[in-house]
C-alpha cells in the first residue's frame, strides 16, 4: 500500500470491503491494518476508529471489545443464555460468540447457562440487535443460595443472586425443616410460563443467616463447590497406611541423609514440597526439589481419586481450607512433616556457583525433613545470616536470586502485589487486616518450584531425536490481546513511560517490567499496574503446549502441589508411565480433564475472592462513617470502585451519588467525566471516601466521596454554601438536562462488577 495519505471516506470503503469478504470470520484492527498494508501507528489508530464508527452505525457488529464481524443475515441461531438480575439478559451465539440482548418477556424463562435456540430480530441501524428464545434445547440444573422466609400459607427464598431477579416460591412440604432466617440451598423445580416466580425445593440448610459457617458454606455452594467431605471417602482414606517398607525404599533413591527442610506459611498443615542441598566433591551443589508422592497412595479410579478429580483443587478461603484430598492424606500421610520418613517424587539438580543446571534427574525418592520453617523464620535467617540451616538457606537464596534475574532478563513479567489477609476471632469475625508480602524466602521457594515444573515439562515436551512428544498436561499462558497491549502502551505514554505493544515476548515483557519498576511509589502506580495485569490472558491447563507467556517459558507444567491440585497428580501419573517406557495416553480424555481442572480453578478463585469480599464488608461494617484515603480501582458506567490504602477493602461510589454533574463513562480511558464542569475520575486517582453502607447479604460496600476536610463532594453548593442537587444547579445556570445515549448519573446505577 502506498504511503500517501488516505481520506476518511476512502478508508471507510476499504475497511467495509474487507469486512464483507470475511463472511463469518471475526477480525480486529491489527488484522485489518495488516490486510490493508497500513503499518504506521497513526494509520492503525484510524482503522481502529473506523471499525468503532462502523459498529456504531450498524454496518458491522462488535461481538466483543475490539473484535468485529460482518452482519449476519440469518434469523435463527443457537447459543448459551445469560440471565442477569438487572433484566439485561442475553444469548452468546455458538457460531461466532456474538452477544445479543434478550428482553425478559422474550426469554421463555430460560436460566443462566441454558442452551437455547433464538430468533434474531431484523437489525435496526444504530441499535443493538435483539433476540427471542424460541426453544430451550438443554436446561442446566439451577441452585440458589439465600434466606428462607416461611409464612403461614407459603414460603419463599430471598436470594441476592446476580442471575435471578425474583424470589423462589417453595411448597411447605419441600422446606426440609427450614425456618425463617435459615441460610438455604434451593433447587429450581419449575417455572410455569404464566408465573412471575420460579418454584423450588430446599436441598440443604446451611445454618442461620449471618453465622460465619453458614455464610462461608453459602459462598462455596454459590459457586457449585463442595462444603463438606463425603464420609465414605474419608473412611477409605483412613484405611491407608504410610507403607514405607524396606521393599518400597529399595525401589527408590534414599535421600534421608541429606539436609532437607520445608518452608511454608505459618498456619499451613499440608506440606507439598521440601528442599534439600549438599555440596558435591566436585564443588557443585546437588539440590533436590522433593514433592509429596500422592499418587503412590491414591490409585486411579478409586473412590478417593474420583472425588479428587471432581474437586480438582483445594479451595483457600479467608478462614479455612476446603481440601481436595481427605485430611488423613493431605495433612497426614502425604504431608512432608518434620522428623518423618516420606515417599516423594523429586527433581534433583546439579548446579554450579552461577546457578547453571549441569544435570537433572526426575526420580521417586524417600526423604526426611529435619526442620519445618515458616516463611517468617526463613526470612529472618536470610536477613541476619543466623539460625538453623543458615548455610543451606543462604546458599539457596543466592542461587534463587540468580535464577530470578535470568528469568526476568529472558522476558518473564514481574507482578508483585500484596495479598490481603484478616485476623479472625474465635467466632470468625474479622478484627484486623494485614498484608501478605512476597519476600526473599517466598521467592526462594518460588524459583525452585518454577525450575522443577519447567524441567518436568521439558522432559516430556522436548523429546530426544525425531520422537513425537507424548500426551501431557501443560500449564499454558497465551499472549496478551494485541488491542489491550496497544491500550496499555498508549496510556503509559501519557505518563511518560514506554511500553512496547509489539515485538518479541522478551522485548515486550522487558518494557512492561521497566514500566512497573519505574512507577513504584508514584501516583500512577496503581493505575498502570492494574491496566498491565488486565492486559494479560488467564493461565490454563491444556494438552496443546503454546508456552507460558508471563513466565517466558517454552515449556511449563504443574508438578509441585499434588496435595492441593489434581493436574499435578495427573502429571505425576504421566511421569511414572513414561519413565517406565509406557505409551502415550488418550489425549482426548486428558484434554477433558485439563478443561475441568481449569474451570474448577476459576470457580475456586471466584469463591476465594467472594470470601475476602464478605470479610471486607463485615470488617468495614464496624467502621461505618469513618473516612479513609484510597485509589480508584475500577471505573464503570454505574460508578467508581475505590480501594482503601489502609486495608485494601474495596467499595463502590455509585454514579447516582455523584449529583454535582452528569457523568459520561469513557471505557477506553477508564474514567468518568462530568459534562459541564469536566471533573474527571480516572482509574488510579487518589481520593478520600467515607464508609456509607455495608450490605452483608450482597457483599457490597458503598462509599461516599469527601474532600480533604471530610465534607461530601457528591453535591454542589450554592453561593451561601448550601447543598443543591445537580438538576437545580443546572436550572440556576439556565441549562437544560443534556440529551445523550450515555449514563445519567442521577438514575439508579447497577451494582457489582
Amino acid at each position: 500500500m502506498a504511503k500517501k495519505s488516505i481520506s476518511g471516506r476512502q478508508l471507510r470503503k476499504m475497511v467495509t470491503d474487507f469486512a464483507e469478504q470475511q463472511q463469518n470470520n471475526t477480525f480486529n484492527y491489527h488484522q485489518v491494518s495488516a490486510a490493508l498494508g497500513l503499518k504506521a501507528p497513526a494509520q492503525q489508530r484510524s482503522v481502529a476508529l473506523c471499525l468503532a464508527e462502523l459498529a456504531f452505525d450498524g454496518d458491522i457488529v462488535e461481538v466483543s471489545p475490539g473484535k468485529y464481524k460482518a452482519i449476519v443475515r440469518t434469523t435463527e441461531a443457537t447459543g448459551t443464555f445469560v440471565r442477569r438480575s438487572n433484566g439485561k439478559n442475553s444469548v452468546i451465539t455458538d457460531e461466532d460468540g456474538e452477544t445479543i440482548q434478550v428482553a425478559e418477556r422474550n426469554s421463555l424463562h430460560a436460566f443462566n447457562g441454558d442452551k437455547v435456540r433464538v430468533s434474531i430480530a431484523a437489525r435496526r441501524k444504530g441499535a443493538e440487535p435483539e433476540a427471542e428464545v424460541v426453544e430451550i434445547i438443554e436446561s442446566t440444573e439451577q441452585t440458589f443460595i439465600g434466606t428462607l422466609q416461611v409464612d403461614r400459607h407459603f414460603a419463599y427464598l430471598l436470594t441476592d443472586s446476580k442471575f435471578l431477579a425474583t424470589d423462589i416460591f417453595i411448597p411447605k412440604a419441600k422446606l426440609k425443616g427450614g425456618q425463617t432466617g435459615d441460610k438455604a440451598v434451593v433447587k429450581i423445580t419449575d417455572w410455569p410460563a404464566d408465573a412471575k416466580n420460579p418454584r423450588g425445593e430446599v436441598i440443604d440448610i446451611l445454618g442461620k443467616t449471618g453465622e460465619n459457617d453458614a455464610e462461608i458454606h453459602g459462598i462455596l455452594a454459590e459457586f457449585g463447590l463442595p462444603y463438606k467431605y463425603p464420609e465414605t471417602v474419608e473412611k477409605a482414606a483412613d484405611k491407608i497406611t504410610a507403607g514405607i517398607t524396606d521393599e518400597e525404599v529399595a525401589r527408590r533413591i534414599d535421600m534421608r541423609g541429606i539436609p532437607t527442610f520445608t518452608i511454608d506459611p505459618r498456619d499451613a498443615k499440608d506440606f507439598d514440597d521440601a528442599l534439600s542441598i549438599r555440596r558435591l566433591p566436585n564443588g557443585n551443589y546437588e539440590i533436590g526439589v522433593h514433592i509429596a508422592d500422592v499418587t503412590h497412595y491414591v490409585r486411579p479410579g478409586s473412590i478417593i481419586d474420583k472425588e479428587a478429580e471432581k474437586r480438582a483443587t483445594s479451595v483457600y478461603l479467608v478462614d479455612r481450607v476446603v481440601p481436595m484430598l481427605p485430611e488423613h492424606l493431605c495433612n497426614g500421610i502425604c504431608s512432608l512433616r518434620p522428623d518423618e520418613d516420606k515417599l516423594t517424587f523429586s527433581c534433583i539438580f546439579e548446579m554450579d556457583e552461577n546457578a547453571k543446571v549441569l544435570k537433572s534427574q526426575i526420580a521417586r525418592t524417600v526423604t526426611r525433613s529435619i526442620r519445618r520453617f515458616a516463611y517468617e523464620e526463613a526470612q529472618e535467617v536470610i536477613e541476619t545470616g543466623k539460625g538453623d540451616l543458615a548455610d543451606e538457606i543462604l546458599t539457596l537464596d543466592r542461587l534463587a536470586k540468580i535464577l530470578r534475574k535470568d528469568r526476568y532478563d529472558n522476558g518473564s513479567v514481574e507482578f508483585d502485589r500484596a495479598e490481603v489477609r484478616f485476623d479472625i476471632d474465635e467466632t470468625g469475625h474479622p478484627i484486623g487486616v494485614f498484608f501478605k508480602e512476597s519476600k526473599d524466602a517466598n521467592k526462594l521457594i518460588e524459583e525452585f518450584m518454577l525450575l522443577a515444573n519447567r524441567t518436568v515439562a521439558e522432559f516430556i515436551g522436548r523429546p530426544q531425536g525425531r520422537k513425537k512428544p507424548k500426551a501431557f498436561v501443560y500449564r499454558v499462558h497465551d499472549m496478551p490481546d494485541p488491542g489491550k497491549l496497544a491500550d496499555l502502551s498508549s496510556l503509559a505514554k501519557t505518563f511518560g513511560y514506554k511500553v512496547r505493544p509489539t515485538g518479541s515476548t522478551k522485548d515486550v515483557n522487558r518494557s512492561i517490567n521497566r514500566m512497573l519498576a519505574d512507577v513504584k511509589g508514584k501516583g500512577e502506580e496503581n493505575f498502570l499496574s492494574t491496566i498491565a495485569i488486565r492486559s494479560m490472558a488467564k493461565a490454563v491447563y491444556q494438552t496443546d503446549n503454546i508456552g507460558h507467556y508471563g513466565l517466558a517459558f517454552d515449556y511449563y507444567t504443574h508438578f509441585t502441589s499434588p496435595i492441593r491440585r489434581f493436574p499435578d497428580m495427573m502429571v505425576h501419573r504421566l511421569l511414572e508411565r513414561y519413565l517406565g517406557g509406557g505409551r502415550s495416553v488418550n489425549i482426548e480424555k486428558l484434554a477433558e480433564q485439563c478443561k475441568h481442572s481449569s474451570d474448577m480453578e476459576q470457580l475456586a478463585s471466584n469463591a476465594e475472592r467472594a470470601s475476602i469480599k464478605y470479610k471486607q464488608v463485615e470488617y468495614m461494617n464496624d467502621h461505618l462513617g469513618e473516612i479513609y484515603s484510597g485509589v480508584i480501582s475500577g471505573v464503570t458506567e454505574w460508578g467508581l470502585y475505590v480501594e482503601l490504602d489502609d486495608n485494601k477493602c474495596e467499595g463502590l461510589v455509585p454514579v447516582r451519588d455523584l449529583a454535582d454533574d452528569y457523568y459520561d463513562f469513557d471505557e477506553k480511558n477508564f474514567c468518568l467525566t462530568g459534562r459541564r464542569h469536566n471533573t474527571r475520575y480516572r482509574l488510579g486517582d487518589p481520593v478520600k471516601v467515607q464508609v456509607a453502607r455495608a450490605n452483608l447479604d450482597k457483599k457490597q460496600l458503598d462509599f461516599a466521596l469527601v474532600d480533604e476536610e471530610g465534607r461530601p463532594r457528591s453535591a454542589r453548593t450554592d453561593n451561601k454554601g448550601e447543598n443543591i442537587g445537580a438538576k437545580e444547579a443546572l436550572r440556576r445556570q439556565g441549562t437544560k438536562k443534556p440529551k445523550s445515549r450515555r449514563h445519567d448519573s442521577r438514575r439508579s446505577g447497577k451494582k457489582g462488577k
